[in-house]
């Protein structure tokens, strides 16, 4: 999708006649929405650069970069397209991709919470405002005087409940439909009654009303559902995310012309041009041409593999070095990367499922509150013939039995342990994903940047001859290939000085040449430089007809990985390693850190049928990754983790990212997990202590209302104390 039109502004009769209305509308239906996803920006610096580029130009209305999605949002006028604000960027040295706004608007903005603060805001402005009036009447005023307060209290509370109280009204009318209660059921009976009951006195000239607990009930539960809402994950799934890879555009080959056409356009046999630097649309066959792919996508790895004539690609690899010609094999919802958007929803739908303390509390406990509130109600009125009586204690039995505590007993213990992760370099996404974390008992670990670094690091520096550092360097500066960076980093860090080379050219697929003293000099592959290859990564210099020289290159520990490995397998856990690196790289590494369970060259399907099966066993799986390769095993598994390195979409998928570099935060995070869990536990029982206690007093009738209120909040705030035992 290249741009979605902006809608109409509309406008009252009065104003639709003016003229500046009619340009605001007109405005609005010229203009184009662009959004572009820019994987490779980290800072200001990225940020300034791209939105001054973009705003340069005169049909450009807006641009606005955001470095936590990296995106980048660009109203244009209506012939603007995708592919030039795409190249514009691109020109800048940034990697840009055209993304669907209409799939990302639903995701940018996090509405719920924004309207769950400002019901809070109002709540409490109104409870302070209705305490000061109620302490009036407390203090002695009595007739006409206290009538007045009643009745401006009901005129602050009434629109107050209206607005504010609409998130529980909302989910116990759903649940009532579907003849179903839930938590919100209650509490919504409790308000109601609350109110109807204080009206009901006000009307009468009574002593008590009750518009203070009703707004403070109000205030105290969506203080809860805050908390709650605070420690969710941003509501996007990553299934949108790699939905949102898929190339809109390609250039398909028809007699030789080329002709830009929608992906959708596509058909199985189409011959599809794939440049440099762009991803695959399509699963197919390479019938033309040598390149280097990134298949990050599928493996995980970094180090790109070569490609040439029958080699088989996949949706969403990158083509590296040169031109390719790919016969489509499979087209639109067939190809790998759109199988792996349907794996994820699987996996994510099935995570959903999992059913948290507090619901499984709610299960037994709204039948019992309703229960309870009714034979009140129906006993005292039986035994004194007063509807006035029987509401009140109904009243009083529904406040005093309102899952307050009950509302906060888990979201309070989710703050502090959130709090308490995150000065531990964690940061908590997902709100079950703590009782989860207590529960597991197998890790599987992902390995190139999660277990490793995934940036490929030479090692043998210092076996190598000063001269063919030098030649290396000179060969590897202009080269974006992950061994060629490396070797320059290596170099230049040793204080090495690039060699003087002539005529350097980059051969697609295979290396860099360039001419030393008349005599040729290649670096890249074993095949190209007439070397042999090895089982590990590494690249070959040759000059002339000398004999090649070998750069071995290993992928570096992550901090804290050996100590992490080590504490999960003392605590118990199993450890498994699995990657879609090579057998032998795989296994080395597993060695290193003791893992005895290890799977080597594992695809994404490969790795989420592992931890399904692993699943199936009765394991309680922790998946930890960081690729889009990781992110259907991430959704599938029990709770999972990833490094803030990792992909948007490896983000979306995991309930845990690790801000930092080290591994080792994460056995104590399962440690803390169960003491969280232990603590909402304990705020269960506090709740049910305290209801064991009050309800009788309630049914008896020796609370009024306002007392069951007050104890209410009693509970409440031992709920929240006990949870901060945990910092």
């Amino acid at each position: 999708m290249t741009a979605t039109m902006r809608p109409s502004a509309s406008a009252c009769p009065a104003c639709s006649a003016a003229p500046a209305a009619e340009a605001l509308a007109r405005a609005g239906a010229d203009e184009a929405q662009i959004a572009l996803s820019l994987p490779t920006i980290h800072c200001s610096a990225c940020i300034t650069k791209i939105e001054k580029a973009l705003n340069a130009d005169p049909r450009v209305h807006s641009a606005r970069v955001n470095l936590t999605l990296k995106r980048a949002s660009i109203a244009a006028d209506e012939d603007v397209t995708a592919q030039e604000m795409q190249a514009l960027v691109e020109g800048l040295g940034y990697e840009a991709h055209e993304l669907d706004p209409g799939t990302l608007n639903a995701t940018a903005n996090d509405r719920v919470g924004r309207n769950l603060l400002m019901r809070l805001a109002v709540s409490g402005f109104a409870s302070m405002n209705v305490m000061l009036l109620s302490v009036s009447v407390w203090s002695g005023a009595e007739d006409a005087t206290r009538d007045m307060f009643h009745w401006i209290s009901a005129a602050i509370a009434l629109p107050t409940i209206a607005f504010a109280a609409q998130p529980f009204f909302a989910n116990a009318w759903a649940a009532l439909k579907n003849w179903q209660l839930n938590m919100d059921v209650p509490i919504t009976l409790a308000i109601l009654l609350a109110v109807v009951t204080s009206l009901w006195e006000t009307s009468l000239s009574g002593e008590h009303a009750y518009f203070d607990a009703a707004v403070a009930l109000t205030f105290f539960l969506l203080a809860g559902r805050y908390l709650d809402h605070r420690t969710r994950a941003i509501a996007r799934s990553a299934a949108e995310e790699l939905t949102a890879l898929e190339v809109p555009r390609a250039v398909r080959l028809s007699d030789g012309a080329e002709q830009t056409v929608a992906v959708a356009e596509l058909a199985v046999g189409d011959m599809v041009l794939v440049r440099p630097g762009g991803r695959m649309p399509v699963d197919g066959e390479i019938v033309e041409g040598t390149s280097e792919i990134d298949r990050s996508l599928l493996t995980g790895e970094t180090v790109p593999v070569f490609a040439d004539t029958g080699q088989a690609v996949s949706a969403g690899e990158v083509n590296l070095t040169g031109p390719l010609t790919v016969r489509a094999t499979a087209v639109g919802g067939d190809t790998s990367l759109h199988r792996m958007a349907d794996l994820v929803a699987i996996a994510e739908s099935g995570r959903s499922r999992y059913t948290s303390l507090a619901d499984k509390a709610a299960k037994l406990y709204a039948p019992g509150v309703h229960i309870l509130s009714a034979f009140a109600f129906l006993g005292w009125y039986l035994y004194t013939l007063d509807v006035r009586t029987a509401i009140n204690i109904a009243a009083a039995v529904l406040i005093i039995t309102c899952p307050c505590a009950l509302g906060l007993a888990v979201p309070a213990v989710t703050t502090a342990a959130s709090g308490r992760l995150f000065r531990r370099g964690m940061l908590i996404k997902h709100e079950t994903a703590l009782e989860r974390l207590a529960e597991v008992d197998a890790v599987v670990f992902d390995k190139t940047g999660t277990l490793t670094e995934g940036t490929p690091e030479l090692t043998n520096m210092a076996d190598l001859k000063r001269a063919d550092v030098e030649l290396a360097l000179a060969l590897a500066q202009g080269s974006s290939h992950p061994l060629a960076q490396a070797i320059t980093r290596a170099a230049r860090a040793g204080g090495y000085a690039p060699a003087h080379v002539s005529a350097i050219a980059e051969v697609p697929g295979y290396g860099t040449r360039a001419t030393v003293d008349g005599q040729e000099v290649r670096l890249g592959r074993a095949s190209w430089t007439g070397a042999e290859g090895l089982a590990v990564t590494a690249t070959f210099l040759r000059r002339g007809d000398a004999a090649p020289v070998c750069f071995v290159f290993a992928d570096r520990l992550r901090a804290g990985a050996e100590a992490a490995v080590a504490e999960l397998q003392a605590a118990g856990k199993q450890v498994y390693l699995i990657s879609g690196d090579t057998t032998a790289a795989v296994e080395s590494l597993a060695q290193r850190l003791g893992i005895e369970r290890w799977m080597a060259e594992a695809l994404p399907a490969d790795k989420a049928a592992r931890v399904r099966a692993l699943t199936e066993e009765g394991r309680k799986v922790l998946m930890v990754g960081d690729g889009l390769n990781d992110t259907a095993a991430l959704a599938a598994a029990h709770v999972s983790i990833s490094p803030a390195s990792a992909l948007d979409a490896a983000r979306v998928a995991s309930d845990i990212v690790l801000l930092g570099r080290d591994l080792s935060p994460i056995p104590a995070a399962c440690g803390t997990a169960i003491s969280a869990t232990r603590r909402i536990r304990e705020n269960f029982r506090i709740a049910t202590v305290y209801n064991i206690v009050a309800v009788p007093l309630a049914v008896a009738g020796l609370c009024s209302p306002l007392i069951a209120a007050l104890a209410m909040s009693v509970s409440s705030i031992t709920v929240s104390l006990n949870a901060l035992r945990l910092r």
